[in-house]
């Protein structure tokens, strides 16, 4: 029987909360336990496209300037490099001093290894100042792994401008309705999705997504606990996703296409060869950073949220998604703890709300993001009474990667849905 963190993320409005004690906001330079010489902190993030990649250097930069005795060098890293590198330095025993992390299976297997710092002392005075749901997906046991700086959800973006070349009015509400958008866009000559299945993950969100609307959350985390991805619903979603599939929907190579870069999903929706893509709140900016019409693809996005499915057990207001945060490696200075409070203060997470790079978890900060399309993701969040963490963090990582590659079997046509619910169950119950 697997263990797997999963966490039923109550997203409500929040209301500012005044900080106190060591919680305020400071310049980064209020810490309870500083190094006593010269300190340099090893920093891996993934935000390698603006405006982020900007938002933190600049924020290196004015942390350095306030501590002189700290030198952060950064490594940016493209996300299946970050997850390869990491990988690969952890075996050898070694761990930056901050590094990416979406909490979940994967946290817990580096806390049970010994890689993560315990940071529930030196976070306890600020880290009720975030967003609740966003600091318990870094929670194992009661204890604090990692601190967040972004939470939102995966929906449908879409380019307005193919949606009235194909006599689109309004995005589809229902998975029926869905698909008939995807043949009416296909009879306009208009590629109907982008996916990146190269690196499986943008494959995952469908399933996991239509997972949600049939199975149902109770379904995932009793399967979470049993191994139960063969059960009815489960196949179901994948009977669905290969309807979507049947219908050759997706730009030719997608198989081979990654995510990000050239030929990549968020390049055919920058460069309007495609109309829609299922991603999480960091898409705009990649796709803009994918295309040399920024601004003209940022105005002609549109944004919702992933369609509800008639007689399925999952409601509009239950999503799935998650966010991003910092884990703190094992042999870390007190700085690294230090520097990533400075990461969320009210000014840095300002900062990173107005570009429009991310949705802060800093309680006040939400009123900095007015990018539209965002904001359309930020009252969807605060609507959802339910966000189902992605299944390859939420689950122990043999779980997660069994989904993964299941589901991309389910694309290129080498498996049915029967086969990729009881693969899933297999390595489920191994586990």
């Amino acid at each position: 029987m697997i263990q797997p963190v999963r966490s039923a993320l109550v997203l409500a409005a929040t209301a500012l909360l005044v900080a106190c004690g060591g919680g305020g906001d400071d310049d980064g330079s209020g810490s309870a336990s500083k190094s006593t010489g010269p300190v340099t902190i090893e920093w891996w993030h993934i935000q390698n496209n603006d405006p982020m990649k900007s938002v933190w250097a600049d924020a290196v930069k004015q942390y350095e300037a306030a501590n002189p005795n700290v030198k952060i060098n950064v490594t940016v890293l493209e996300n299946e490099a970050f997850k390869a590198k990491l990988t690969t330095t952890m075996q050898g025993g070694k761990v930056p001093d901050i590094f990416q992390s979406w909490g979940g299976g994967t946290l817990k297997e580096q806390v049970e290894a010994g890689l993560v710092q315990d940071v529930t002392e030196p976070t306890k005075a600020w880290i009720g100042d975030l967003n609740s749901a966003a600091t318990g997906l870094y929670q194992i046991d009661g204890k604090q792994y990692g601190v967040p700086f972004n939470l939102g959800m995966v929906g449908v973006w879409y380019r307005k401008s193919l949606f009235e070349q194909a006599g689109i009015d309004a995005p589809p509400a229902t998975w029926d309705e869905f698909l008939t958008t995807v043949q009416a866009l296909k009879q306009k000559g208009v590629t109907p999705l982008a996916v990146g299945e190269k690196d499986k993950w943008p494959g995952m969100f469908w399933w996991a997504n239509l997972s949600l609307r049939i199975a149902g959350k109770d379904a995932l985390a009793q399967a979470g606990e049993d191994g139960s991805f063969d059960s009815p619903g489960f196949v179901k979603a994948g009977a669905e996703l290969k309807r979507l599939i049947d219908l050759q929907p997706f730009q030719k190579g997608f198989l081979a296409a990654p995510w990000d870069g050239a030929g990549g999903e968020a390049a055919q929706i920058g460069n309007g060869k495609a109309a829609m893509s299922l991603m999480g709140q960091w898409a705009p900016s990649t796709y803009a950073a994918n295309t040399k019409e920024s601004e003209e693809v940022l105005a002609d996005l549109g944004w919702f949220p992933f369609p509800t499915v008639d007689g399925g057990a999952g409601g509009p207001t239950e999503q799935f998604g998650g966010g991003d945060g910092f884990a703190i490696g094992k042999d870390a200075p007190p700085e690294a703890v230090d520097f990533i409070k400075f990461l969320v203060t009210s000014d840095v997470a300002n900062k990173a709300g107005a570009s429009g790079g991310i949705l802060p978890v800093k309680k006040g900060t939400e009123s900095s993001v007015t990018d539209p399309n965002m904001k359309s993701v930020l009252d969807a969040r605060a609507q959802a009474d339910f966000v189902q963490l992605y299944l390859d963090q939420a689950y122990a990582p043999a779980v997660g990667q069994a989904v993964n590659d299941a589901v991309q079997e389910l694309f290129a046509g080498k498996a049915s849905p029967q086969d990729v619910a009881g693969k899933i169950a297999d390595a489920a119950k191994a586990g």
